[in-house]
């Protein structure tokens, strides 16, 4: 695997998890974008909206566009990617908790 596809798998495990700390788990594109940047990740808004819909595709996220945004919603299903539940190809695996 390259280090571009390792990039976008890690991108969307940060996203799925950013917004599972929203108590809405709900966030723009460009809030995105920042919490990314967090962790190195520095794309633009157009990358990012890309990555928001390939996770609407998998039913990870729902995306509603705002104007010039998108605003990602996470989905029953991405929800439980990220409770180690279940495993969605292409979105990097959290950690075991405590590990």
């Amino acid at each position: 695997m390259d280090m571009a596809q390792l990039i976008r798998e890690q991108a969307r495990l940060i996203i799925l998890k950013a917004l599972a700390e929203q108590i809405d788990e709900t966030l723009n594109s460009d809030f995105l974008v920042l919490e990314l940047q967090r962790f190195g990740i520095r794309k633009d808004r157009a990358w990012v909206h890309d990555e928001l819909r390939w996770l609407d595709e998998m039913g990870a996220v729902v995306t509603t566009q705002a104007g010039t945004l998108l605003v990602a919603t996470l989905s029953a299903k991405g929800a439980r990617h990220v409770l180690r539940e279940i495993a969605i190809e292409g979105v990097q695996r959290p950690s075991r908790p405590g590990a």
